[in-house]
Parts: C-alpha cells; structure tokens; sequence
C-alpha cells in the first residue's frame, strides 16, 4: 500500500532541544550554589584548605620516601607510578589538581545533598531550599497579634519571607469544636491556634487539610470525637500529656515543623463581653461577631495573666503587626489581656495596625477606616500604634451576593492626627473581601526596610 508512513522514532530536532535545556538546567544549578547568602561556600574553602594541608602533608612525606629509598628497591618504582614521575612535571599537577578538584566538589555536593534530602518538603532545586532557609533566617523578628481568618492569611504571606514569627493568638472562642472542648475540658480554645499553625506549616496544603479535617456526625449524638477538628484535638492531647496548655502549644509547633512559632495569648480561656449601643449586653465570642452598634467590649477573668512566650516575644520584635482581623472579637481580646499592652508600650519594635479590607456583617458592618481606629482609640490602644495600613485598591472583584463591602477610606491620609496612615494595595485581585497574602506580607518588610513606619513621635518623646 502506498501512502507515508510516520516516524515513530525520536526527532533529532526535539533531542537536541531537550538536551540543550538539561545542559542550561545544570548550569543554572550550579550558579545557585556560588550565590551570596547561601552560606556552602565559606565551608567548601575552609574543607578545600584541609584537603590541600594533606595534601601538602603528603607530598612531602611521598617527597622524602623518593628521596631516602635506594633506586634497586621494588618500592621505589611503585612511588614513581604513583607521583605520575613517567611524566612531564607539568602534566603531573595540572592532572593531580584537575582530578582532585572534581572529586572534592562533586563529594562535598553529594554529601550536603544526602544530608539534607530528608528534610526536603517541596520539589523545589537543593541549592534554592538552602538559600530560602538562610534568607528567611535573617528576616526581622515579627510578632503578629490577633485571630481568625486575617491573621493566618497574614502568616501564609510572612513565612515565605522571614521563619522569625510569632503568631500571639487570641483564646476568646466559645463555638463550634473549639467551644465544645473548652467547655467540656476546660482549655482555652484552639481553633485559631490551629488555624495559625497550619498557616505556618512547611507542608501547608496536606498539613491544612490535616488539621482541618473534622470528623463526620452530629455532636449531639455521635461519639465525643463526632464534629471535632483532628487539628484540636491533636493539640488538646499534646496539652494533655504536657500537663500544661503553653507547653502543648510549644509541642504542637515543634511536632508540625511549623515556621516560627505560634503562642496563645494566655495560659487559659478568656471570656468576652460586649455592651450594645441600645444599653445591651452580649457574652461570648460567637454571639459578639454577629451583633451590631457594639461600642465596648471587655474580657473576663479580671486577673488573667499574658502568657511568657507572648509577652518575650514582643519584647525581641522588630515588628509587631495587630491585624488584620474581627476588631472586636479577634484584635481586642488579646490586646486587652492584663500586661500585653504594657509589654507593647517597653518594646522598641514598629507597631503597625493592618486595617480589614473589607467590613464583616454584624459587628464591622458599614465601618469605615475611621471607625476601626475609633474602635482602638475607645478602648485606650491607640497610643500603642505607630502607624495604620489600609488598602487603596478598589478594583478588585467582589464576590457576588455578598453583603460586605469595602472598608472605605475617610480619613485625609495627610492627616495630623494620631498615627500616620498608609495607603497601599493589599487586596487580594480575586476576592476584594481577603488581603493577599504575598501583597501584605512584601508590604510590610518593604516599609519597616524603607524606615516608613517608624515610632510614634508623642511616645518616643515621653
């Protein structure tokens, strides 16, 4: 039959190309290794003198066996194979040193790989894991205070920038799993912690839905586990073991790898009220989010103290960040907590509210960006922020039957008074109601490198 048959052999074409960009790929992974910052290199010189002491070692033992061995012994002709004496003088250490090179680096690479394998989470080249370690290793110490759905997209931007973090996490939830064990084990609530360290996790996605995961069935009925997030449990047994909630806080960071740590306000629950603008008075978390006209909010116990690790960690901060979050239910329970505003007016980090992007039905609802402010400055925090971040994009797409909106600017950002204002975009362009993680996170570092935001002018004078 005739007709043209196709080839089913490779194309020397596509060969060519695939082997040109493997040859390119090799190149580019080998300059990722000399990069600044990796810190390989000074380790590779200081083992690379070693071998060349040895070396010199023995080439003048080798040196004084030639010399002192008679030309009749049979030993002698071995030396002279080994020193390559059969050959020109110069051919003997350019073969030597090219030979030894090679060997040395190609070694050092594969054992630094078989070291660090292990550890590797993501498909991601050897050389760039290492850099990105160091790099976040030598970001500025950031402690984020607050709760909820904002701090942890927060943390999802920050972790991939500095692994100095400390998430101060509120314990005023009284709902869903986390109510159902606070009431029934007496333990602050972990579902924001839960949250925070899922959000700093290296292995975020398959650790995320981990923690997430809640096991089918009705509380009412269904077994005591029937409802529950695997994440607040598995935190609740570490506290359980540990005899202590913190410790079962500090454990759950170092089981999860996460990056940074995750802290809990106070070593025990507290309770939050709220007073309406009709005389009203609500208790609890859950009731709180979904009122409207709050004016003021409070916590009880009266005498609950802040916990160790929140208190010393913003005392080492370069930055603590408040927000972005539920002003009332997420920001205010823990700023309120005994000894973590005076822990904030010692430290000599920025203080940066991070302003919603949106208002939240029920307790935001209608807020403008004058309203969150008034909300810290009723409740006697403004003196304790240096500057207030919103968002100036307004472009991007609202989710559709949605009855938020966006939070509106209606304060002169050339305004005199109290903090300075800043305005830049950290919208997600996709969801006009969430800050984008990345935005937020380079936003910040940029203005604490660029000195933008700096000590509040009254404070640094007193």
């Amino acid at each position: 039959m005739n007709g043209y048959a196709p080839s089913t052999g490779p194309d020397p074409d596509q060969a060519r190309v695939q082997a040109a960009l493997r040859r390119r790929e090799r190149q580019r992974s080998l300059r990722s290794w000399l990069r600044p910052g990796i810190g390989v290199k000074r380790w590779l010189v200081v083992a690379f003198a070693g071998q060349l002491l040895i070396a010199l070692a023995a080439a003048l033992m080798l040196r004084t066996l030639l010399v002192e061995t008679p030309a009749t012994d049979p030993a002698r002709g071995l030396l002279e194979t080994l020193t390559l004496q059969f050959l020109p003088p110069e051919a003997r250490w350019i073969i030597l040193l090219t030979g030894g090179l090679f060997l040395f680096v190609y070694g050092a690479l594969r054992l630094v790989r078989a070291l660090v394998e292990p550890y590797r989470l993501r498909d991601e080249p050897l050389a760039e894991l290492l850099y990105q370690r160091r790099l976040r290793a030598r970001g500025p110490s950031v402690v984020a205070i607050g709760g909820g759905t904002g701090l942890s997209t927060l943390l999802r931007g920050l972790k991939e920038l500095t692994s100095n973090i400390t998430a101060v996490v509120t314990v005023a939830d009284d709902g869903g799993s986390s109510g159902k064990l606070r009431s029934e084990l007496g333990m602050p609530p972990m579902g924001d912690i839960r949250n925070c360290i899922a959000a700093l996790a290296d292995a975020e996605p398959a650790m995320h839905r981990l923690l997430q995961y809640r096991f089918p069935g009705d509380p009412e009925h269904e077994p005591t586990y029937a409802g529950h997030a695997f994440g607040n449990l598995l935190i609740a047994a570490l506290a359980a073991v540990a005899g202590d909630f913190e410790e079962g806080v500090r454990q759950s960071n170092r089981v999860l790898a996460v990056r940074g740590s995750v802290v809990p306000v106070a070593g025990r629950p507290i309770t939050l009220h709220a007073q309406l603008a009709d005389g009203g008075t609500l208790e609890g978390q859950s009731q709180i989010a979904r009122a409207r006209g709050i004016r003021r909010v409070w916590i009880t116990p009266d005498d609950v103290q802040p916990s160790t690790d929140a208190t010393e960690a913003i005392a080492r901060a370069d930055i603590v960040i408040v927000g972005p979050g539920s002003v009332y239910t997420s920001l205010l329970p823990p700023m309120l907590v005994p000894g973590i505003r005076e822990a904030l007016e010692r430290s000599d980090a920025v203080r940066l509210f991070v302003c919603n992007v949106a208002t939240q039905v029920g307790e935001t609802e209608e807020f403008t960006l004058s309203d969150h402010i008034a909300a810290l400055t009723e409740h006697g925090l403004a003196g304790v922020i240096d500057a207030v971040l919103v968002n100036n994009n307004f472009d991007a797409r609202q989710p559709t039957n949605y009855p938020a909106a966006p939070v509106r600017v209606d304060v002169p950002l050339s305004s005199r008074e109290g903090p300075p204002l800043i305005a830049r975009d950290v919208v997600d362009d996709d969801n006009a109601h969430h800050h984008d993680p990345r935005k937020l996170a380079v936003t910040i570092l940029e203005l604490y490198d660029e000195r933008v935001v700096r000590r509040h002018p009254a404070l640094a004078a007193g």
